[in-house]
């Protein structure tokens, strides 16, 4: 990776626009986007199935209940072993994650990115979040569903997306200390609050270059 590269981890609680945030920073930067595509890298990585890696994305459970599956075919007459640990799957993302660091510039929507390229030069890592009402109705509309069914959805994630961030972090999720900038989308909206961060990010990347003596 050249010091010349931008990377961009985004952190989002759900419902806050953290999606759409890194699309547009992705298009504002000439990044590539990454969201899920990153488990369609990690499946061709390890030879299993993109879907095994959806139904295990930023969730962690314990190794008994999660592996001690059923073996299923990958496609390449190869089958999934019965005691196959989340680390693995972990490692197999991390190692897509590098990879697609060292191509080009990223910007990278979840799955622990911003410890993974922790070492990388010109990296911003950033949290969105947004007020729950504003959250809910995003839910609500995504899902098409009343509020109390939004408020569970939104629990169910954001418990699964923070045992999976602090294991293998050793961080808190959603903590200020863990992340270079926290933004609540419901100040300013999303437009604005992409020209905010834009401007930090440039800002962040002019200092670096300058700190480095380029």
């Amino acid at each position: 990776m050249t010091d010349s590269k931008i990377i961009i981890n985004v952190g989002r609680q759900l419902g806050s626009g953290g999606h759409i945030i890194g699309q547009e920073l992705a298009k504002e930067f000439g990044c590539t986007f990454y969201d899920k595509e990153i488990l369609n890298l990690a499946a061709k990585e390890s030879g299993f199935s993109e879907k095994f890696f959806e139904q295990h994305d930023e969730h962690w459970r314990s190794f008994k209940s999660l592996f001690h599956l059923h073996a299923q075919p990958s496609g390449d007459n190869s089958f999934y072993p019965n005691r196959f640990s989340q680390e693995s799957l972990f490692l197999f993302q991390a190692d897509a994650i590098r990879k697609a660091a060292d191509a080009s510039s990223c910007v990278f929507v979840g799955r622990c990115a911003d410890y993974i390229l922790r070492d990388y030069p010109n990296v911003v890592n950033l949290f969105i979040t947004a007020d729950m009402e504003e959250r809910l109705a995003r839910v609500m509309e995504r899902h098409q569903c009343d509020e109390e069914a939004a408020r569970k959805i939104i629990s169910s994630k954001e418990n699964s997306r923070a045992s999976y961030y602090n294991y293998f972090t050793g961080k808190k999720w959603g903590h200020a200390e863990s992340y270079d900038l926290c933004v609540n989308t419901s100040m300013l909206g999303l437009d604005a609050t992409v020209a905010l961060i834009s401007h930090f990010i440039r800002e962040r990347t002019r200092i670096n270059k300058k700190e480095g003596g380029q």
